[in-house]
Order: structure tokens, then C-alpha cells, then sequence
């Protein structure tokens, strides 16, 4: 997909919680020993965190980069599987915590873990249709997981926010994107239910990779390009596993994929996982350089997208946290802290 005017990204911001917990405290309680994981810890929101918490704070970093009026942004959206209300938007909460309203469009987006990037082409949509100058897109997530479910070790939280904007105002430019999506039923929640439910390794091979590698093969044909002519790549991060083994077979290398992995220290934080990955890219990345990220979200679909970094990328850099930095900040909890923190103990 290219807009009729060239669009980019004006700023971006990350928020990751201080909290972490070790996955091998996970298996100590579920196990009855500190197993091994390939996971090493995953990022937990406090008491008083929750998807639009985690939202507004990486949304007011990138007004910070950015530089920009919130009163000229025309459209603020969050993506997300763990919207704090099931009738009652987030992306309102924010766009008026922020100084975005009342004038604005605010809409949440739903497609399980690629639901941030959905709203970040909604966004090159808009702002590439002349509609609109600047468009807030968000990807947050406190993920959800069943006590003792697989998913427990893995399910992390976070926000990235990126203010999507015309080309001669951005730190990177949107070369392009593409999408792919089926009816493939690998992860699902019904409603009223309090957890998703998986279908175990059938999130792989037929999901996960179909995929990640259809719209990454099908982007990479439109714009005419090779692995080898990007600095670095992103993936959804479910695990450490998949997005490595995606890189390999895509033709992408170990180096290329390192900036942008997380997961291993903040696991996988849904619709904010290859955003944050894209966060901590762009806090390294050089002028010139391209960038490759491919989405996934269960049910199933990948969003891919080509960026190409600007000379405006140094300007902005440090107004706010780089995404390291939150990484770096970190408290260790037990297993009881975190069954409060999350609520999982139900008292009605």
C-alpha cells in the first residue's frame, strides 16, 4: 500500500513497566522447580497500570520527539487485546489525557497482537490522503494468561506509540506496506471469558509463520528489495524461537534482528511487541538506514512494512526515554506479587 502523498513517522515514544518476572519463578510455582525457559523474565504492570496507562505514556514521548501540538493531531488510536473496558474506548481516555481532544477521531482497533500495526496503516491511510497531518497510532498491551497456562511464561506488557505524519516532518519514511490475513483459528477468546485459549503448536507452523513470511515475501517483491538491503528487522516476538527462525528463513541474519529483540527481558507484549522492537531500533539507527518489521496477530493475520530513517532521526532522540533505558529499570517480584498485580485471585 502507498499513499498518494509520501508519510512517515514524526515521533514515536515506548513505556514498558518496571515490574518483572522471572519465568523461572512461573515454573517453581506450576513445576515444582525453577525449570529452564527460554524466556528469561517478562515486564508486569503495577496496581495502578493498565493498557491506557501504558498508552499515554509512551504517546506523550513521542509528542515529546515529535515537537508537535497535540491539538493538531486528528486522529488517535490504540490497539490493543486488553482494552481496559469492554464498552468504553481507550483511545478517548487517552486523546483527552494527552490534549489531543475534543475534535478528533478516537477509535480502538482489534486484531489480537498486530492490532498496533493495523492502526499505524490506518494512520498512513489518513495522513497519505492529505485528511489529516498527524495521526496518533498505539500498540499496548497487559497481557492476559491463564494461572499455569504455557502462555504465563510469555505474556508481557507494554505501549509504543508512533505520530504518523507527511514525509518532510518524519524521523523515518513508510516506504510501503502489505498485509495478510485468513480465517485461522490458532488463539482465540470468547466472550465472557477471562483468558484466551491456544491451540499449542498449531500457532506455528500453519499461524505464526504462514503468515509472517507471506506478507513479508509480498512486500519485499513489491518494493523490489532483498533481506540484505535492510539494517535491521522485527518481528512479532511470541517467543525467542519464532521470530529467529522467521528471520533465517526469510534470509534475514542474527545481527540484523538483535536491535529489535525484546523478549527475552520483557516477553512478549502483544500489540506492542514488534513496536517496541521498532522503538528501540529507531533509538540506534542511522540516517539512511532501512528498517523491516513484520506483525502477527493471531486469528490470524501480519502487517510488513519498509521504513527508511531520515536526517531528522537524531533531533528528537533524546527528548524522551530511549526504550532501553525502561528495559533497564527493573524490580523483580515473586509469584504472590504478581497474582495481586494482576488480579488473578477473584473474590466475587
Amino acid at each position: 500500500m502507498k499513499p498518494l502523498r509520501k508519510v512517515g513517522i514524526a515521533g514515536y515514544g515506548a513505556y514498558v513497566p518496571c515490574y518483572r518476572l522471572p519465568t523461572a519463578e512461573v515454573a517453581r510455582v506450576w513445576e515444582g522447580e525453577a525449570t529452564d525457559v527460554p524466556i528469561r523474565e517478562k515486564a508486569v504492570p503495577g496496581l495502578d497500570e493498565d493498557t491506557a496507562t501504558m498508552a499515554i505514556e509512551a504517546a506523550r514521548h513521542a509528542l515529546a520527539r515529535a515537537q508537535v501540538d497535540p491539538g493538531e493531531i486528528r486522529a488517535v488510536w490504540v490497539g490493543s487485546e486488553s482494552h481496559p473496558y469492554a464498552v468504553k474506548p481507550t483511545s478517548t481516555t487517552v486523546a483527552q489525557a494527552i490534549g489531543a481532544g475534543p475534535h478528533v477521531l478516537a477509535a480502538d482497533w482489534e486484531f489480537a497482537c498486530k492490532a498496533g500495526t493495523e492502526a499505524i496503516q490506518a494512520g498512513l491511510g489518513l495522513v497519505g490522503s492529505g485528511m489529516a497531518d498527524y495521526v496518533l497510532s498505539i500498540g499496548a498491551d497487559a497481557a492476559q494468561a491463564r494461572p499455569g497456562d504455557e502462555l504465563e511464561y510469555t505474556a508481557g506488557a507494554g505501549a509504543a506509540a508512533f505520530l504518523v505524519a507527511p514525509a518532510e516532518k518524519s524521523v523515518a519514511l513508510i516506504e510501503g506496506s502489505t498485509s495478510y490475513v485468513t480465517d485461522t483459528p490458532d488463539f482465540f477468546r470468547r466472550p465472557g471469558q477471562q483468558y484466551p485459549q491456544h491451540t499449542g503448536r498449531f500457532t506455528g507452523e500453519p499461524a505464526y509463520f504462514h503468515h509472517t513470511e507471506s506478507a513479508a515475501r509480498h512486500l519485499l517483491e513489491e518494493l523490489g528489495a532483498v533481506p540484505g538491503d535492510f539494517a535491521y528487522a522485527i518481528f512479532h516476538q511470541p517467543n525467542v524461537k519464532f521470530p529467529q527462525r522467521a528471520a533465517d528463513r526469510l534470509g534475514f541474519t542474527c545481527n540484523q534482528i538483535q536491535a529489535g529483540m525484546l523478549v527475552n527481558e520483557i516477553g512478549n507484549a502483544y500489540a506492542a511487541s514488534s513496536l517496541l522492537g521498532l522503538t528501540a531500533v529507531l533509538d540506534v539507527a542511522q540516517p539512511g538506514e532501512r528498517i523491516f518489521l513484520v506483525s502477527f496477530g493471531s486469528g490470524a493475520g501480519s502487517d510488513a512494512f519498509s521504513f527508511l530513517v531520515t536526517d531528522l532521526i537524531a533531533q528528537g532522540r533524546h527528548r524522551a526515554p530511549l526504550t532501553r533505558s525502561y528495559i533497564a529499570r527493573r524490580v523483580t517480584i515473586d509469584y504472590a506479587t504478581y497474582t495481586r498485580y494482576r488480579r488473578k485471585l477473584r473474590m466475587d
